[in-house]
């Protein structure tokens, strides 16, 4: 019987905790922009038991993401893909935060949705930013879902003039990963594999402690005391989350969404925020 193997593109701490649990048994992949973060998020791992290979990645360069789907395929059976790698508005331009966290999730919605076994699933970690504001008209939304991916940054409106500053392409990315993900789930599920989204609020990383020492740093800050919640999300809580998604007890769950956000958005649709 052939070896399973589980992807994990994204080394920061939540792609680490998520790897932890669906790392279980099978071959670990680790996958990410910085050789740095990755390899001592390896040697961790492996000190936890787990057999991990490495893999430096761009996953807005298609050939990188396409190499790696095909890396991991002659590893064994790839049953668990997930993606926790982007970048944020605070790190990143316009033209960056598309090319990462919009064409690098459709590269790897792609590419994967080509090697993933059956009975295997993926996780795409969005954000709650993609549930902001009040949406997108019709044709965006549809033109974001089904444009392929190779004429996807060719779209008039995702032209750096016209998306605005960071945030705001942060923001239309993040819808943009979930809807594309509703689309991927069609062709995952011809090959009998589930594909979701998981999009969470203010989680407690490096990151986030980032941007909290930020321009943005008032208005996080704001968002933790409004939300029902009244505190930042910690690592573990997402990759629980994101272990029903990817494990038997969601199998019925696939193109979907989860926002897990502490309740910030149901503050900001209240007029509280």
């Amino acid at each position: 019987m052939a070896a399973e193997v589980a992807v994990v593109i994204g080394s920061g701490s939540i792609g680490v905790a998520i790897g932890r649990t669906t790392g279980v048994g099978r071959k670990v992949v680790l996958a990410d922009y910085s050789e740095e973060t990755m390899k001592a998020a390896a040697v961790q791992l492996r000190g936890e038991g787990y057999e991990v290979t490495t893999h430096a990645i761009d996953i807005s360069n298609h050939d990188a993401v396409a190499a790696l789907a095909d890396t991991a395929a002659s590893l064994g059976d790839v049953t668990r893909v997930v993606l926790a790698a982007g970048v944020s508005p605070v790190q990143a331009t316009t033209e960056r935060v598309l090319h990462v966290d919009l064409l690098g999730t459709a590269y790897v919605l792609e590419e994967f949705g080509r090697v993933i076994a059956p009975g295997g699933s993926g996780i795409v970690i969005s954000s709650m930013a993609g549930h902001m504001g009040e949406g997108y008209p019709r044709d965006v939304e549809h033109a974001l879902a089904y444009t392929p991916t190779a004429e996807l940054l060719d779209l008039p409106f995702l032209a750096s003039d016209k998306v605005g500053d960071s945030g705001a392409a942060y923001t239309l990315a993040k819808r943009g990963n979930a809807l594309r993900v509703q689309a991927a789930a069609i062709a995952w599920g011809g090959r009998g594999a589930r594909i979701n989204s998981l999009s969470p609020g203010i989680i407690s990383t490096p990151l986030a402690q980032d941007e909290m020492s930020g321009p943005f740093a008032e208005g996080y800050r704001t968002m933790i005391r409004t939300s029902a919640a009244g505190r930042m999300g910690t690592p573990a809580e997402v990759a629980a989350t994101a272990a029903f998604l990817l494990g038997p007890e969601g199998a019925f769950i696939t193109g979907s969404d989860l926002l897990m956000d502490g309740g910030v958005i149901a503050a900001m649709r209240a007029g509280q925020l």
